[in-house]
């Protein structure tokens, strides 16, 4: 099993959204590096959602259920999609601000290339990240 963290702006899909739905695809995703991750990802992976923008915080967990595809929101189909859906919530959401302070977490993607959008984590990172969130 591979970890991840996804990013999503919460006034255009929040954490509340996707708890909605049976699953959703994720898309939008316009960087290259973030592209090859989502076609690194695998049925049954689990990622971290993340508030960006306003309230940087880690909200909960999502599970991959489909691999993969060509996102249908990009013309030039030269991004994809992947579908999650909510696993579960965080007991206690755990902020941008709590990440920064924590030392065992100073290389986690999300400090040194923070404007992207999907990024993988190592077990070590995942485990550190929910017991912060009391997962």
């Amino acid at each position: 099993m591979n970890y991840w963290l996804l990013k999503s702006e919460p006034s255009t899909w929040s954490w509340h959204q996707q708890c909605q739905v049976a699953s959703e695809p994720w898309t939008g995703v316009r960087n290259y590096q973030a592209r090859n991750f989502l076609k690194a990802m695998r049925h049954g992976d689990l990622a971290f959602f993340y508030h960006s923008v306003t309230d940087k915080k880690i909200m909960g967990i999502v599970e991959v259920v489909k691999e993969f595809y060509p996102d249908p929101t990009d013309e030039t189909g030269q991004f994809v999609c992947v579908d999650v859906k909510a696993a579960t919530s965080l007991n206690v959401p755990v902020s941008l601000a709590q990440i920064k302070e924590d030392p065992r977490l100073e290389s986690l993607p999300l400090i040194r290339q923070s404007r992207l959008s999907v990024m993988p984590l190592s077990k070590k990172e995942w485990d550190i990240l929910c017991k912060l969130g009391k997962t």
